[in-house]
């Protein structure tokens, strides 16, 4: 194995000139970027990229620009949900031009570069099996160039949707060092909480990125019938108060929600008076409130401890 000493002379690949510019093209993006946001949970199957999306349409409803990487090299969601898979990714001398939703939101993801549906993400190796050794810096690498390479102009909010998975968090904070903020998801489970408090430790008080707050996804559902709220999980799986003590909101199941993803069009647009639109709207407003100093878990005036 070769030192960093020895790199520079690789047959003249000046490895070391090459990371070097990448890293000084991302510190110019991010300069034009106010405020980033990692959207994770820990565990998958929470609705994180669902929160995503309807999160990316609120801030930009709110008159907000928005743009929105999807992290998950592996298993990407985000272009779909946001109705522009069929776009076309245009490469520039300056980057490439990222897809845009008909509401303005930008969007990179690996999806938007694969030929076909079923076509997976594949890493050079030898073989396959040997790719495994370098997976993870490939997919550091890869995020790296998302950021890096999109022209993504002047924008307020930058959305990181990571993938499942306690690590990922680390990877994101070494690329974008003044990480704005961590939004964690998780669902009135018992198994996802476990995992979700690793999350939430992870980034407090470990990489010390802050913590914007926890959204309680699929939290209840109304009846169709009553209009009463019921729950979907056990009760037994409320949420526990360290992370009650974080709680931005709770998004009411709403299977019209999983259908608007599957078709690409805006859930917020078609429902606007549906209790989860209501609900993200919310969360949306309490990440601005968030960004402008406000401290959102603070006792209401008056309130008795």
């Amino acid at each position: 194995m070769k030192t960093y000493k020895e790199l520079p002379n690789d047959a003249g690949s000046n490895i070391i000139g090459q990371v070097t510019a990448q890293a000084n093209r991302l510190q110019k993006r991010l300069a034009s970027i106010k405020h980033t946001v990692a959207i994770m949970s820990g565990k998958g199957g929470v609705g994180k990229s669902s929160l995503t999306a309807n999160l990316a349409t609120a801030l930009t409803r709110k008159g907000n620009a928005v743009g929105v990487v999807d992290a998950d090299i592996n298993g990407p969601t985000l272009a779909k949900m946001m109705g522009v898979r069929k776009a076309t990714l245009v490469y520039s001398q300056v980057g490439v031009k990222p897809a845009i939703t008909p509401l303005g939101t930008k969007l990179i993801s690996m999806d938007l570069l694969l030929a076909e549906d079923d076509a997976p993400v594949l890493w050079n190796a030898h073989t396959q099996k040997d790719a495994f050794t370098w997976r993870s810096t490939m997919e550091v690498g890869a995020l790296r160039e998302f950021i890096a390479d999109t022209e993504w102009g002047q924008l307020d909010y930058l959305l990181l949707d990571l993938p499942p998975g306690t690590d990922r968090l680390p990877n994101v904070a070494e690329l974008i060092p003044n990480l704005g903020g961590v939004v964690v998801v998780t669902i009135p489970s018992e198994v996802s909480q476990l995992i979700v408090k690793k999350s939430v430790t992870m980034a407090r008080d470990i990489l010390k990125v802050p913590i914007i707050g926890v959204v309680e996804n699929m939290a209840f559902y109304v009846c169709q019938h009553c209009g009463e709220e019921e729950p979907l999980f056990s009760t037994e799986g409320a949420l526990d108060s360290t992370l009650q003590q974080a709680i931005l909101g709770g998004i009411p199941f709403d299977p019209r929600l999983a259908r608007a993803n599957d078709n690409g069009t805006p859930y917020l647009d078609e429902y606007p008076d549906a209790p989860a639109s209501k609900a993200l709207m919310q969360v949306a407003e309490k990440i601005q409130a968030f960004f402008e100093g406000e401290d959102l878990h603070a006792p209401p005036v008056g309130a008795v401890s």
